[in-house]
């Protein structure tokens, strides 16, 4: 039987968790919308109606109640225990579902408004339904089904959804067919929850800017504090995993948007090598440094998902690279005690020293992972990192690839699109710059539409230059003098106030060396000084994500430093 069923302005509603129930009918009915121009105002706005009736009021008691804050079919729960549940028959993926946009309703939709949840998918629970019945039939597609999964809005799929980077001027441009990431998720058997949302254009938009905000959904909050913020640019998805909005969601990262998140949102998150998981259909900043990777409240979690995702894709030239070095199968990784006799560097120098807290953090971890056995060598120096000189160059090749690949994309679009090239969407913008202006600017749009072809000298030079000093003579050097298995810093600072008149505040972070080379990062919790999570960076080679996971998951055994957020108005 259907969650609800509606005749007129009559709805009759079994009985069940009742939070769960309108969040469902609201999502439900949202798809059904059929004009373009009602269905974005719904993606904006979250509003909606239920079968005439207004359902803020039941959406308010939700919320009051705190009911579908405490279910204890979802709070905290992993995917192992989830599956566990399912195959008891305790609980259903249609009811997962409903519950998780519940929670959605009542706390990122109504207080405290985290705004993690850009859209709804409408199809969710019919999906949810159908892979129910499969289960009944005694097929089971792996791990993740009937598990409930949000994608970054720059993560395409060709449904009921919008894929827009957070951008108004791609609110209605319809992909021809699924990302290969939405495409593999499907086939494990997950359900499409929705769309998370992200800082415009994958943060490569203004400069300054404020991670998390963008013109089609406004600014997200951290739920540990809602005045500070929430790092970006796969903002949204680190929010909804840290506040039980879903169990798992999928970013991506071209330099610290999987990590920065992860870490001030209390939550892991897995950066993988350039080219171990396909960015077809992903709209991207870089060619050489973008990749698809999970969020998840475990390294367990993280790592079940990241077997989902691998694999050689004819769609993306650069996962060849992963032939032979792709795994399936990433939790039998997962080793308690895989901190003994690791090698493990510290690289005090460009990693260290700009947050006294988040320092304090990372002096407890390493000594925590030395009492397990870990060898720590501290400190270990990477060899040619000029944060400042090295971000240069990134940036140059960032503008020449950020304008190939949005042009790629954008001609790749079916018919409807309201722009169709990167020139196209800077003007948009201007002519609509009260919606998509208000605090900053589109330097990035602009300084890459007057780049030219990747084979200009400057590009080049620029890309060699990454590759080089961030990989073999930089990490790689650094790993093979010492012969270690990997290297630990602090992820970022505790998240920074948002501030939509100067932007983001942010000091350091953990992700520049393995971004220019295209090589692996986990962050994992490590504490919260005043409340706010900071967390810990594990960087290795290419395809070394076994040893990041097993060492990961030893350190998080040991601390356990995950803890759910308040939502406080404010932080001290």
């Amino acid at each position: 039987m259907p969650p609800f069923s509606a005749v007129g302005k009559r709805v009759t509603i079994r009985a069940g968790n009742v939070c769960a129930i309108v969040g469902a009918a609201m999502a439900t009915r949202a798809g059904s919308a059929g004009a373009r121009s009602t269905r974005r105002e719904f993606v904006r706005t979250g509003g909606m109606v239920l079968a005439g009736m207004s359902a803020m009021p039941l959406l308010g008691a939700c919320a009051t109640t705190g009911a579908a804050r405490s279910d204890p079919a979802v709070e905290e729960a992993t995917i192992a225990e989830l599956q566990t549940a399912m195959q008891a028959g305790r609980l259903s993926a249609e009811s997962l579902t409903e519950i998780y946009i519940a929670r959605i309703q009542a706390i990122d939709r109504a207080g405290p408004a985290l705004k993690a949840v850009q859209e709804i998918n409408p199809d969710a629970l019919a999906i949810a339904r159908a892979l129910d019945e499969e289960r009944r039939g005694r097929r089971v597609r792996g791990p993740l089904h009937g598990i409930p999964v949000l994608l970054k809005d720059n993560i395409a799929t060709a449904d009921k959804m919008e894929t827009t980077a957070g951008a108004l001027a791609l609110v209605g441009a319809r992909p021809r067919e699924d990302s290969t990431t939405a495409r593999r998720l499907r086939e494990a058997g997950a359900v499409i929850l929705g769309k998370a949302s992200m800082s415009e254009w994958a943060y490569f938009k203004s400069a300054p800017g404020s991670s998390g905000w963008s013109a089609r959904h406004g600014q997200s909050r951290n739920p540990y504090a809602l005045d500070r913020s929430p790092c970006g640019s796969s903002s949204g998805s680190a929010i909804a995993v840290a506040a039980n909005l879903v169990v798992v969601a999928i970013g991506t990262e071209t330099d610290g948007s999987i990590i920065c998140p992860s870490g001030v949102n209390g939550v892991v998150g897995l950066k993988p090598t350039v080219g171990l998981t396909s960015r077809a259909g992903v709209i991207p900043i870089s060619a050489t440094q973008d990749t698809v990777g999970p969020f998840g409240r475990t390294v367990a979690d993280a790592a079940t998902v990241l077997g989902a995702l691998t694999g050689a894709d004819p769609r993306d030239a650069a996962t060849r690279a992963g032939a032979g070095k792709a795994q399936v199968e990433y939790t039998r990784f997962l080793d308690p005690g895989g901190l003994r006799g690791a090698r493990i560097g510290v690289p005090r120098d460009g990693y260290f020293g700009y947050s006294p807290k988040a320092d304090a953090v990372a002096n407890q971890a390493i000594a925590a992972m030395r009492e397990q056995g870990a060898v720590i060598l501290d400190p270990v120096k990477i060899p040619n990192f000029d944060r400042a000189a090295l971000t240069a160059s990134e940036l140059i090749v960032f503008m020449y690839e950020f304008k190939v690949g949005v042009n790629a994309y954008l001609a790749d679009l079916a018919p409807g699109a309201r722009v169709r090239t990167l020139e196209e969407i800077i003007d948009f913008n201007k002519r609509n710059a009260a919606e998509n202006l208000p605090y900053f600017g589109q330097e990035w749009l602009e300084r890459s539409q007057a780049k030219g072809a990747l084979t200009e000298t400057e590009y080049v030079e620029a890309l060699e230059k990454c590759r080089r000093l961030g990989g073999r003579e930089g990490l790689d050097a650094a790993m093979d003098q010492n012969r270690l298995d990997a290297l630990v810093a602090p992820t970022t600072t505790p998240a920074w106030t948002i501030d939509l008149v100067n932007g983001d505040a942010i000091r350091g972070g953990s992700a520049k060396s393995a971004a220019l080379a295209g090589y692996p990062l986990v962050s994992v919790p490590a504490s919260a000084p005043a409340g706010l999570p900071v967390g810990i960076t594990f960087m290795g080679r290419a395809w070394s994500e076994p040893t990041l996971i097993k060492l990961a998951y030893a350190f998080e055994q040991v601390t356990k430093a995950r803890r759910p957020p308040q939502y406080r108005a404010t932080s001290p």
